[in-house]
């Protein structure tokens, strides 16, 4: 690295640092900016597993409810999987969920209910990956670790116009940052963390980013070409194939409708849903049972990696292998696609005092 590369990365670093003195936001599962106090690891687990697949607004209700209710992660840990599956709905794959359990209960059978303190131990924990291990690991135990989320991957390859695509580019974008990253003696390694990760949220957005209002705007050279939103360069992406099936809303007449346990590996693993035939591996071929079965109309729900176009079938009935739910409450508790389908199949019906 030459002097003037040097020159730029402390210029970064310091700029970057005060910005997050006095702009950090205030978050629940977040310490100020220079405490002295580090953040509850468990907190910060909590909040980096849901800030995965959603954003700090959307989480932020989430984290308060399962902190409430779970308020050490030897509590979640003896929680029923089933009661963490419907409070996590409305977060993203549910195969995070599993993870977070299974996580929780070898934090609390093999550690004593204490996280460990480096990455390497953070590595070894089920479903815990390199970037939770280095956030965690920073945030709660002040570690120098290389915190990259899709966040900072955009800060990086704007500040140095990286032109390998994502996600090719990856390998590289992790090497600028950790040339970035400071030692724990010239800036706390969990504020320098957070810091880059904020300003990817808020400043250094993928769309109309605010280069006005960014204070590393003079080091990057995105901005200087007129154009930032060309980087982080990508592939261009392909398009999302389509699968079709039929959904089984079947109501026994009393404001309960059927459900089923949905097996504990794939797609909603573990989850209650209502039956349904042909877009799934594993799933039944036909209706749940023999009834006046009526085509209602259909939903469409976006997955990441396949769309999906469900035709929604209702009937009255009753069996003995269906698991039985007010509708109401069911509403709440299932998966989204689930709750669209309950809800086509509700507002369809004209008769009854279901819906």
């Amino acid at each position: 690295m030459t002097p003037a590369d040097s020159r730029r990365l402390a210029s970064i670093r310091n700029a970057l640092a005060d910005w997050y003195a006095s702009d950090a936001r205030r978050l629940p599962w977040r310490m100020p900016p220079g405490s002295a106090t580090r953040a509850d690891p468990y907190r910060v687990w909590l909040s980096e597993v849901m800030l995965q697949q959603t954003t700090v607004p959307h989480a932020t209700p989430y984290f308060e409810a399962f902190t409430r209710r779970w308020p050490t992660v030897e509590a979640l840990a003896g929680e029923a999987d089933e009661a963490v599956m419907a409070a996590w709905a409305g977060l993203g794959y549910y195969a995070r969920a599993r993870n977070l359990l299974a996580c929780a209960r070898a934090v609390a059978e093999r550690h004593g209910g204490v996280f460990p303190d480096t990455e390497e131990g953070l590595r070894a924990l089920p479903g815990l990956g390199a970037y939770t291990a280095a956030a965690i690991a920073a945030i709660a135990f002040g570690r120098r670790a290389v915190v990259v989320d899709g966040n900072v991957e955009r800060v990086i390859a704007r500040l140095f116009t990286v032109e390998t695509p994502l996600p090719k580019a990856r390998a590289e974008l992790r090497a600028l940052a950790d040339a970035l990253t400071p030692e724990p003696a010239e800036c706390d390694p969990g504020d320098w963390a957070q810091a880059l990760m904020d300003l990817g949220s808020r400043i250094c957005r993928p769309r109309s980013p605010l280069c006005g209002d960014c204070p590393l705007a003079d080091e990057c050279q995105a901005r200087a070409s007129g154009d930032p939103e060309a980087w982080p360069r990508k592939l261009a992406k392909a398009k999302k194939p389509r699968r079709e099936g039929v959904v089984w809303a079947l109501f026994d007449g009393e404001g309960r409708v059927g459900l089923v346990k949905r097996p504990d590996r794939g797609l909603l693993g573990g989850m209650l849903g209502l039956p349904t035939s042909g877009w799934d591996a594993g799933e039944g071929s036909g209706p749940p049972i023999a009834a006046d079965w009526r085509n209602v109309g259909t939903v469409r729900h976006v997955f990441t990696h396949f769309e999906l176009e469900l035709t929604v079938m209702r009937a009255i009935g009753a069996s003995d292998t269906l698991i039985w739910h007010d509708d109401e409450q069911a509403i709440h508790a299932l998966p989204t696609v689930f709750k669209k389908s309950l809800l086509r199949a509700r507002f369809d019906d004209q008769t009854s005092r279901i819906g």
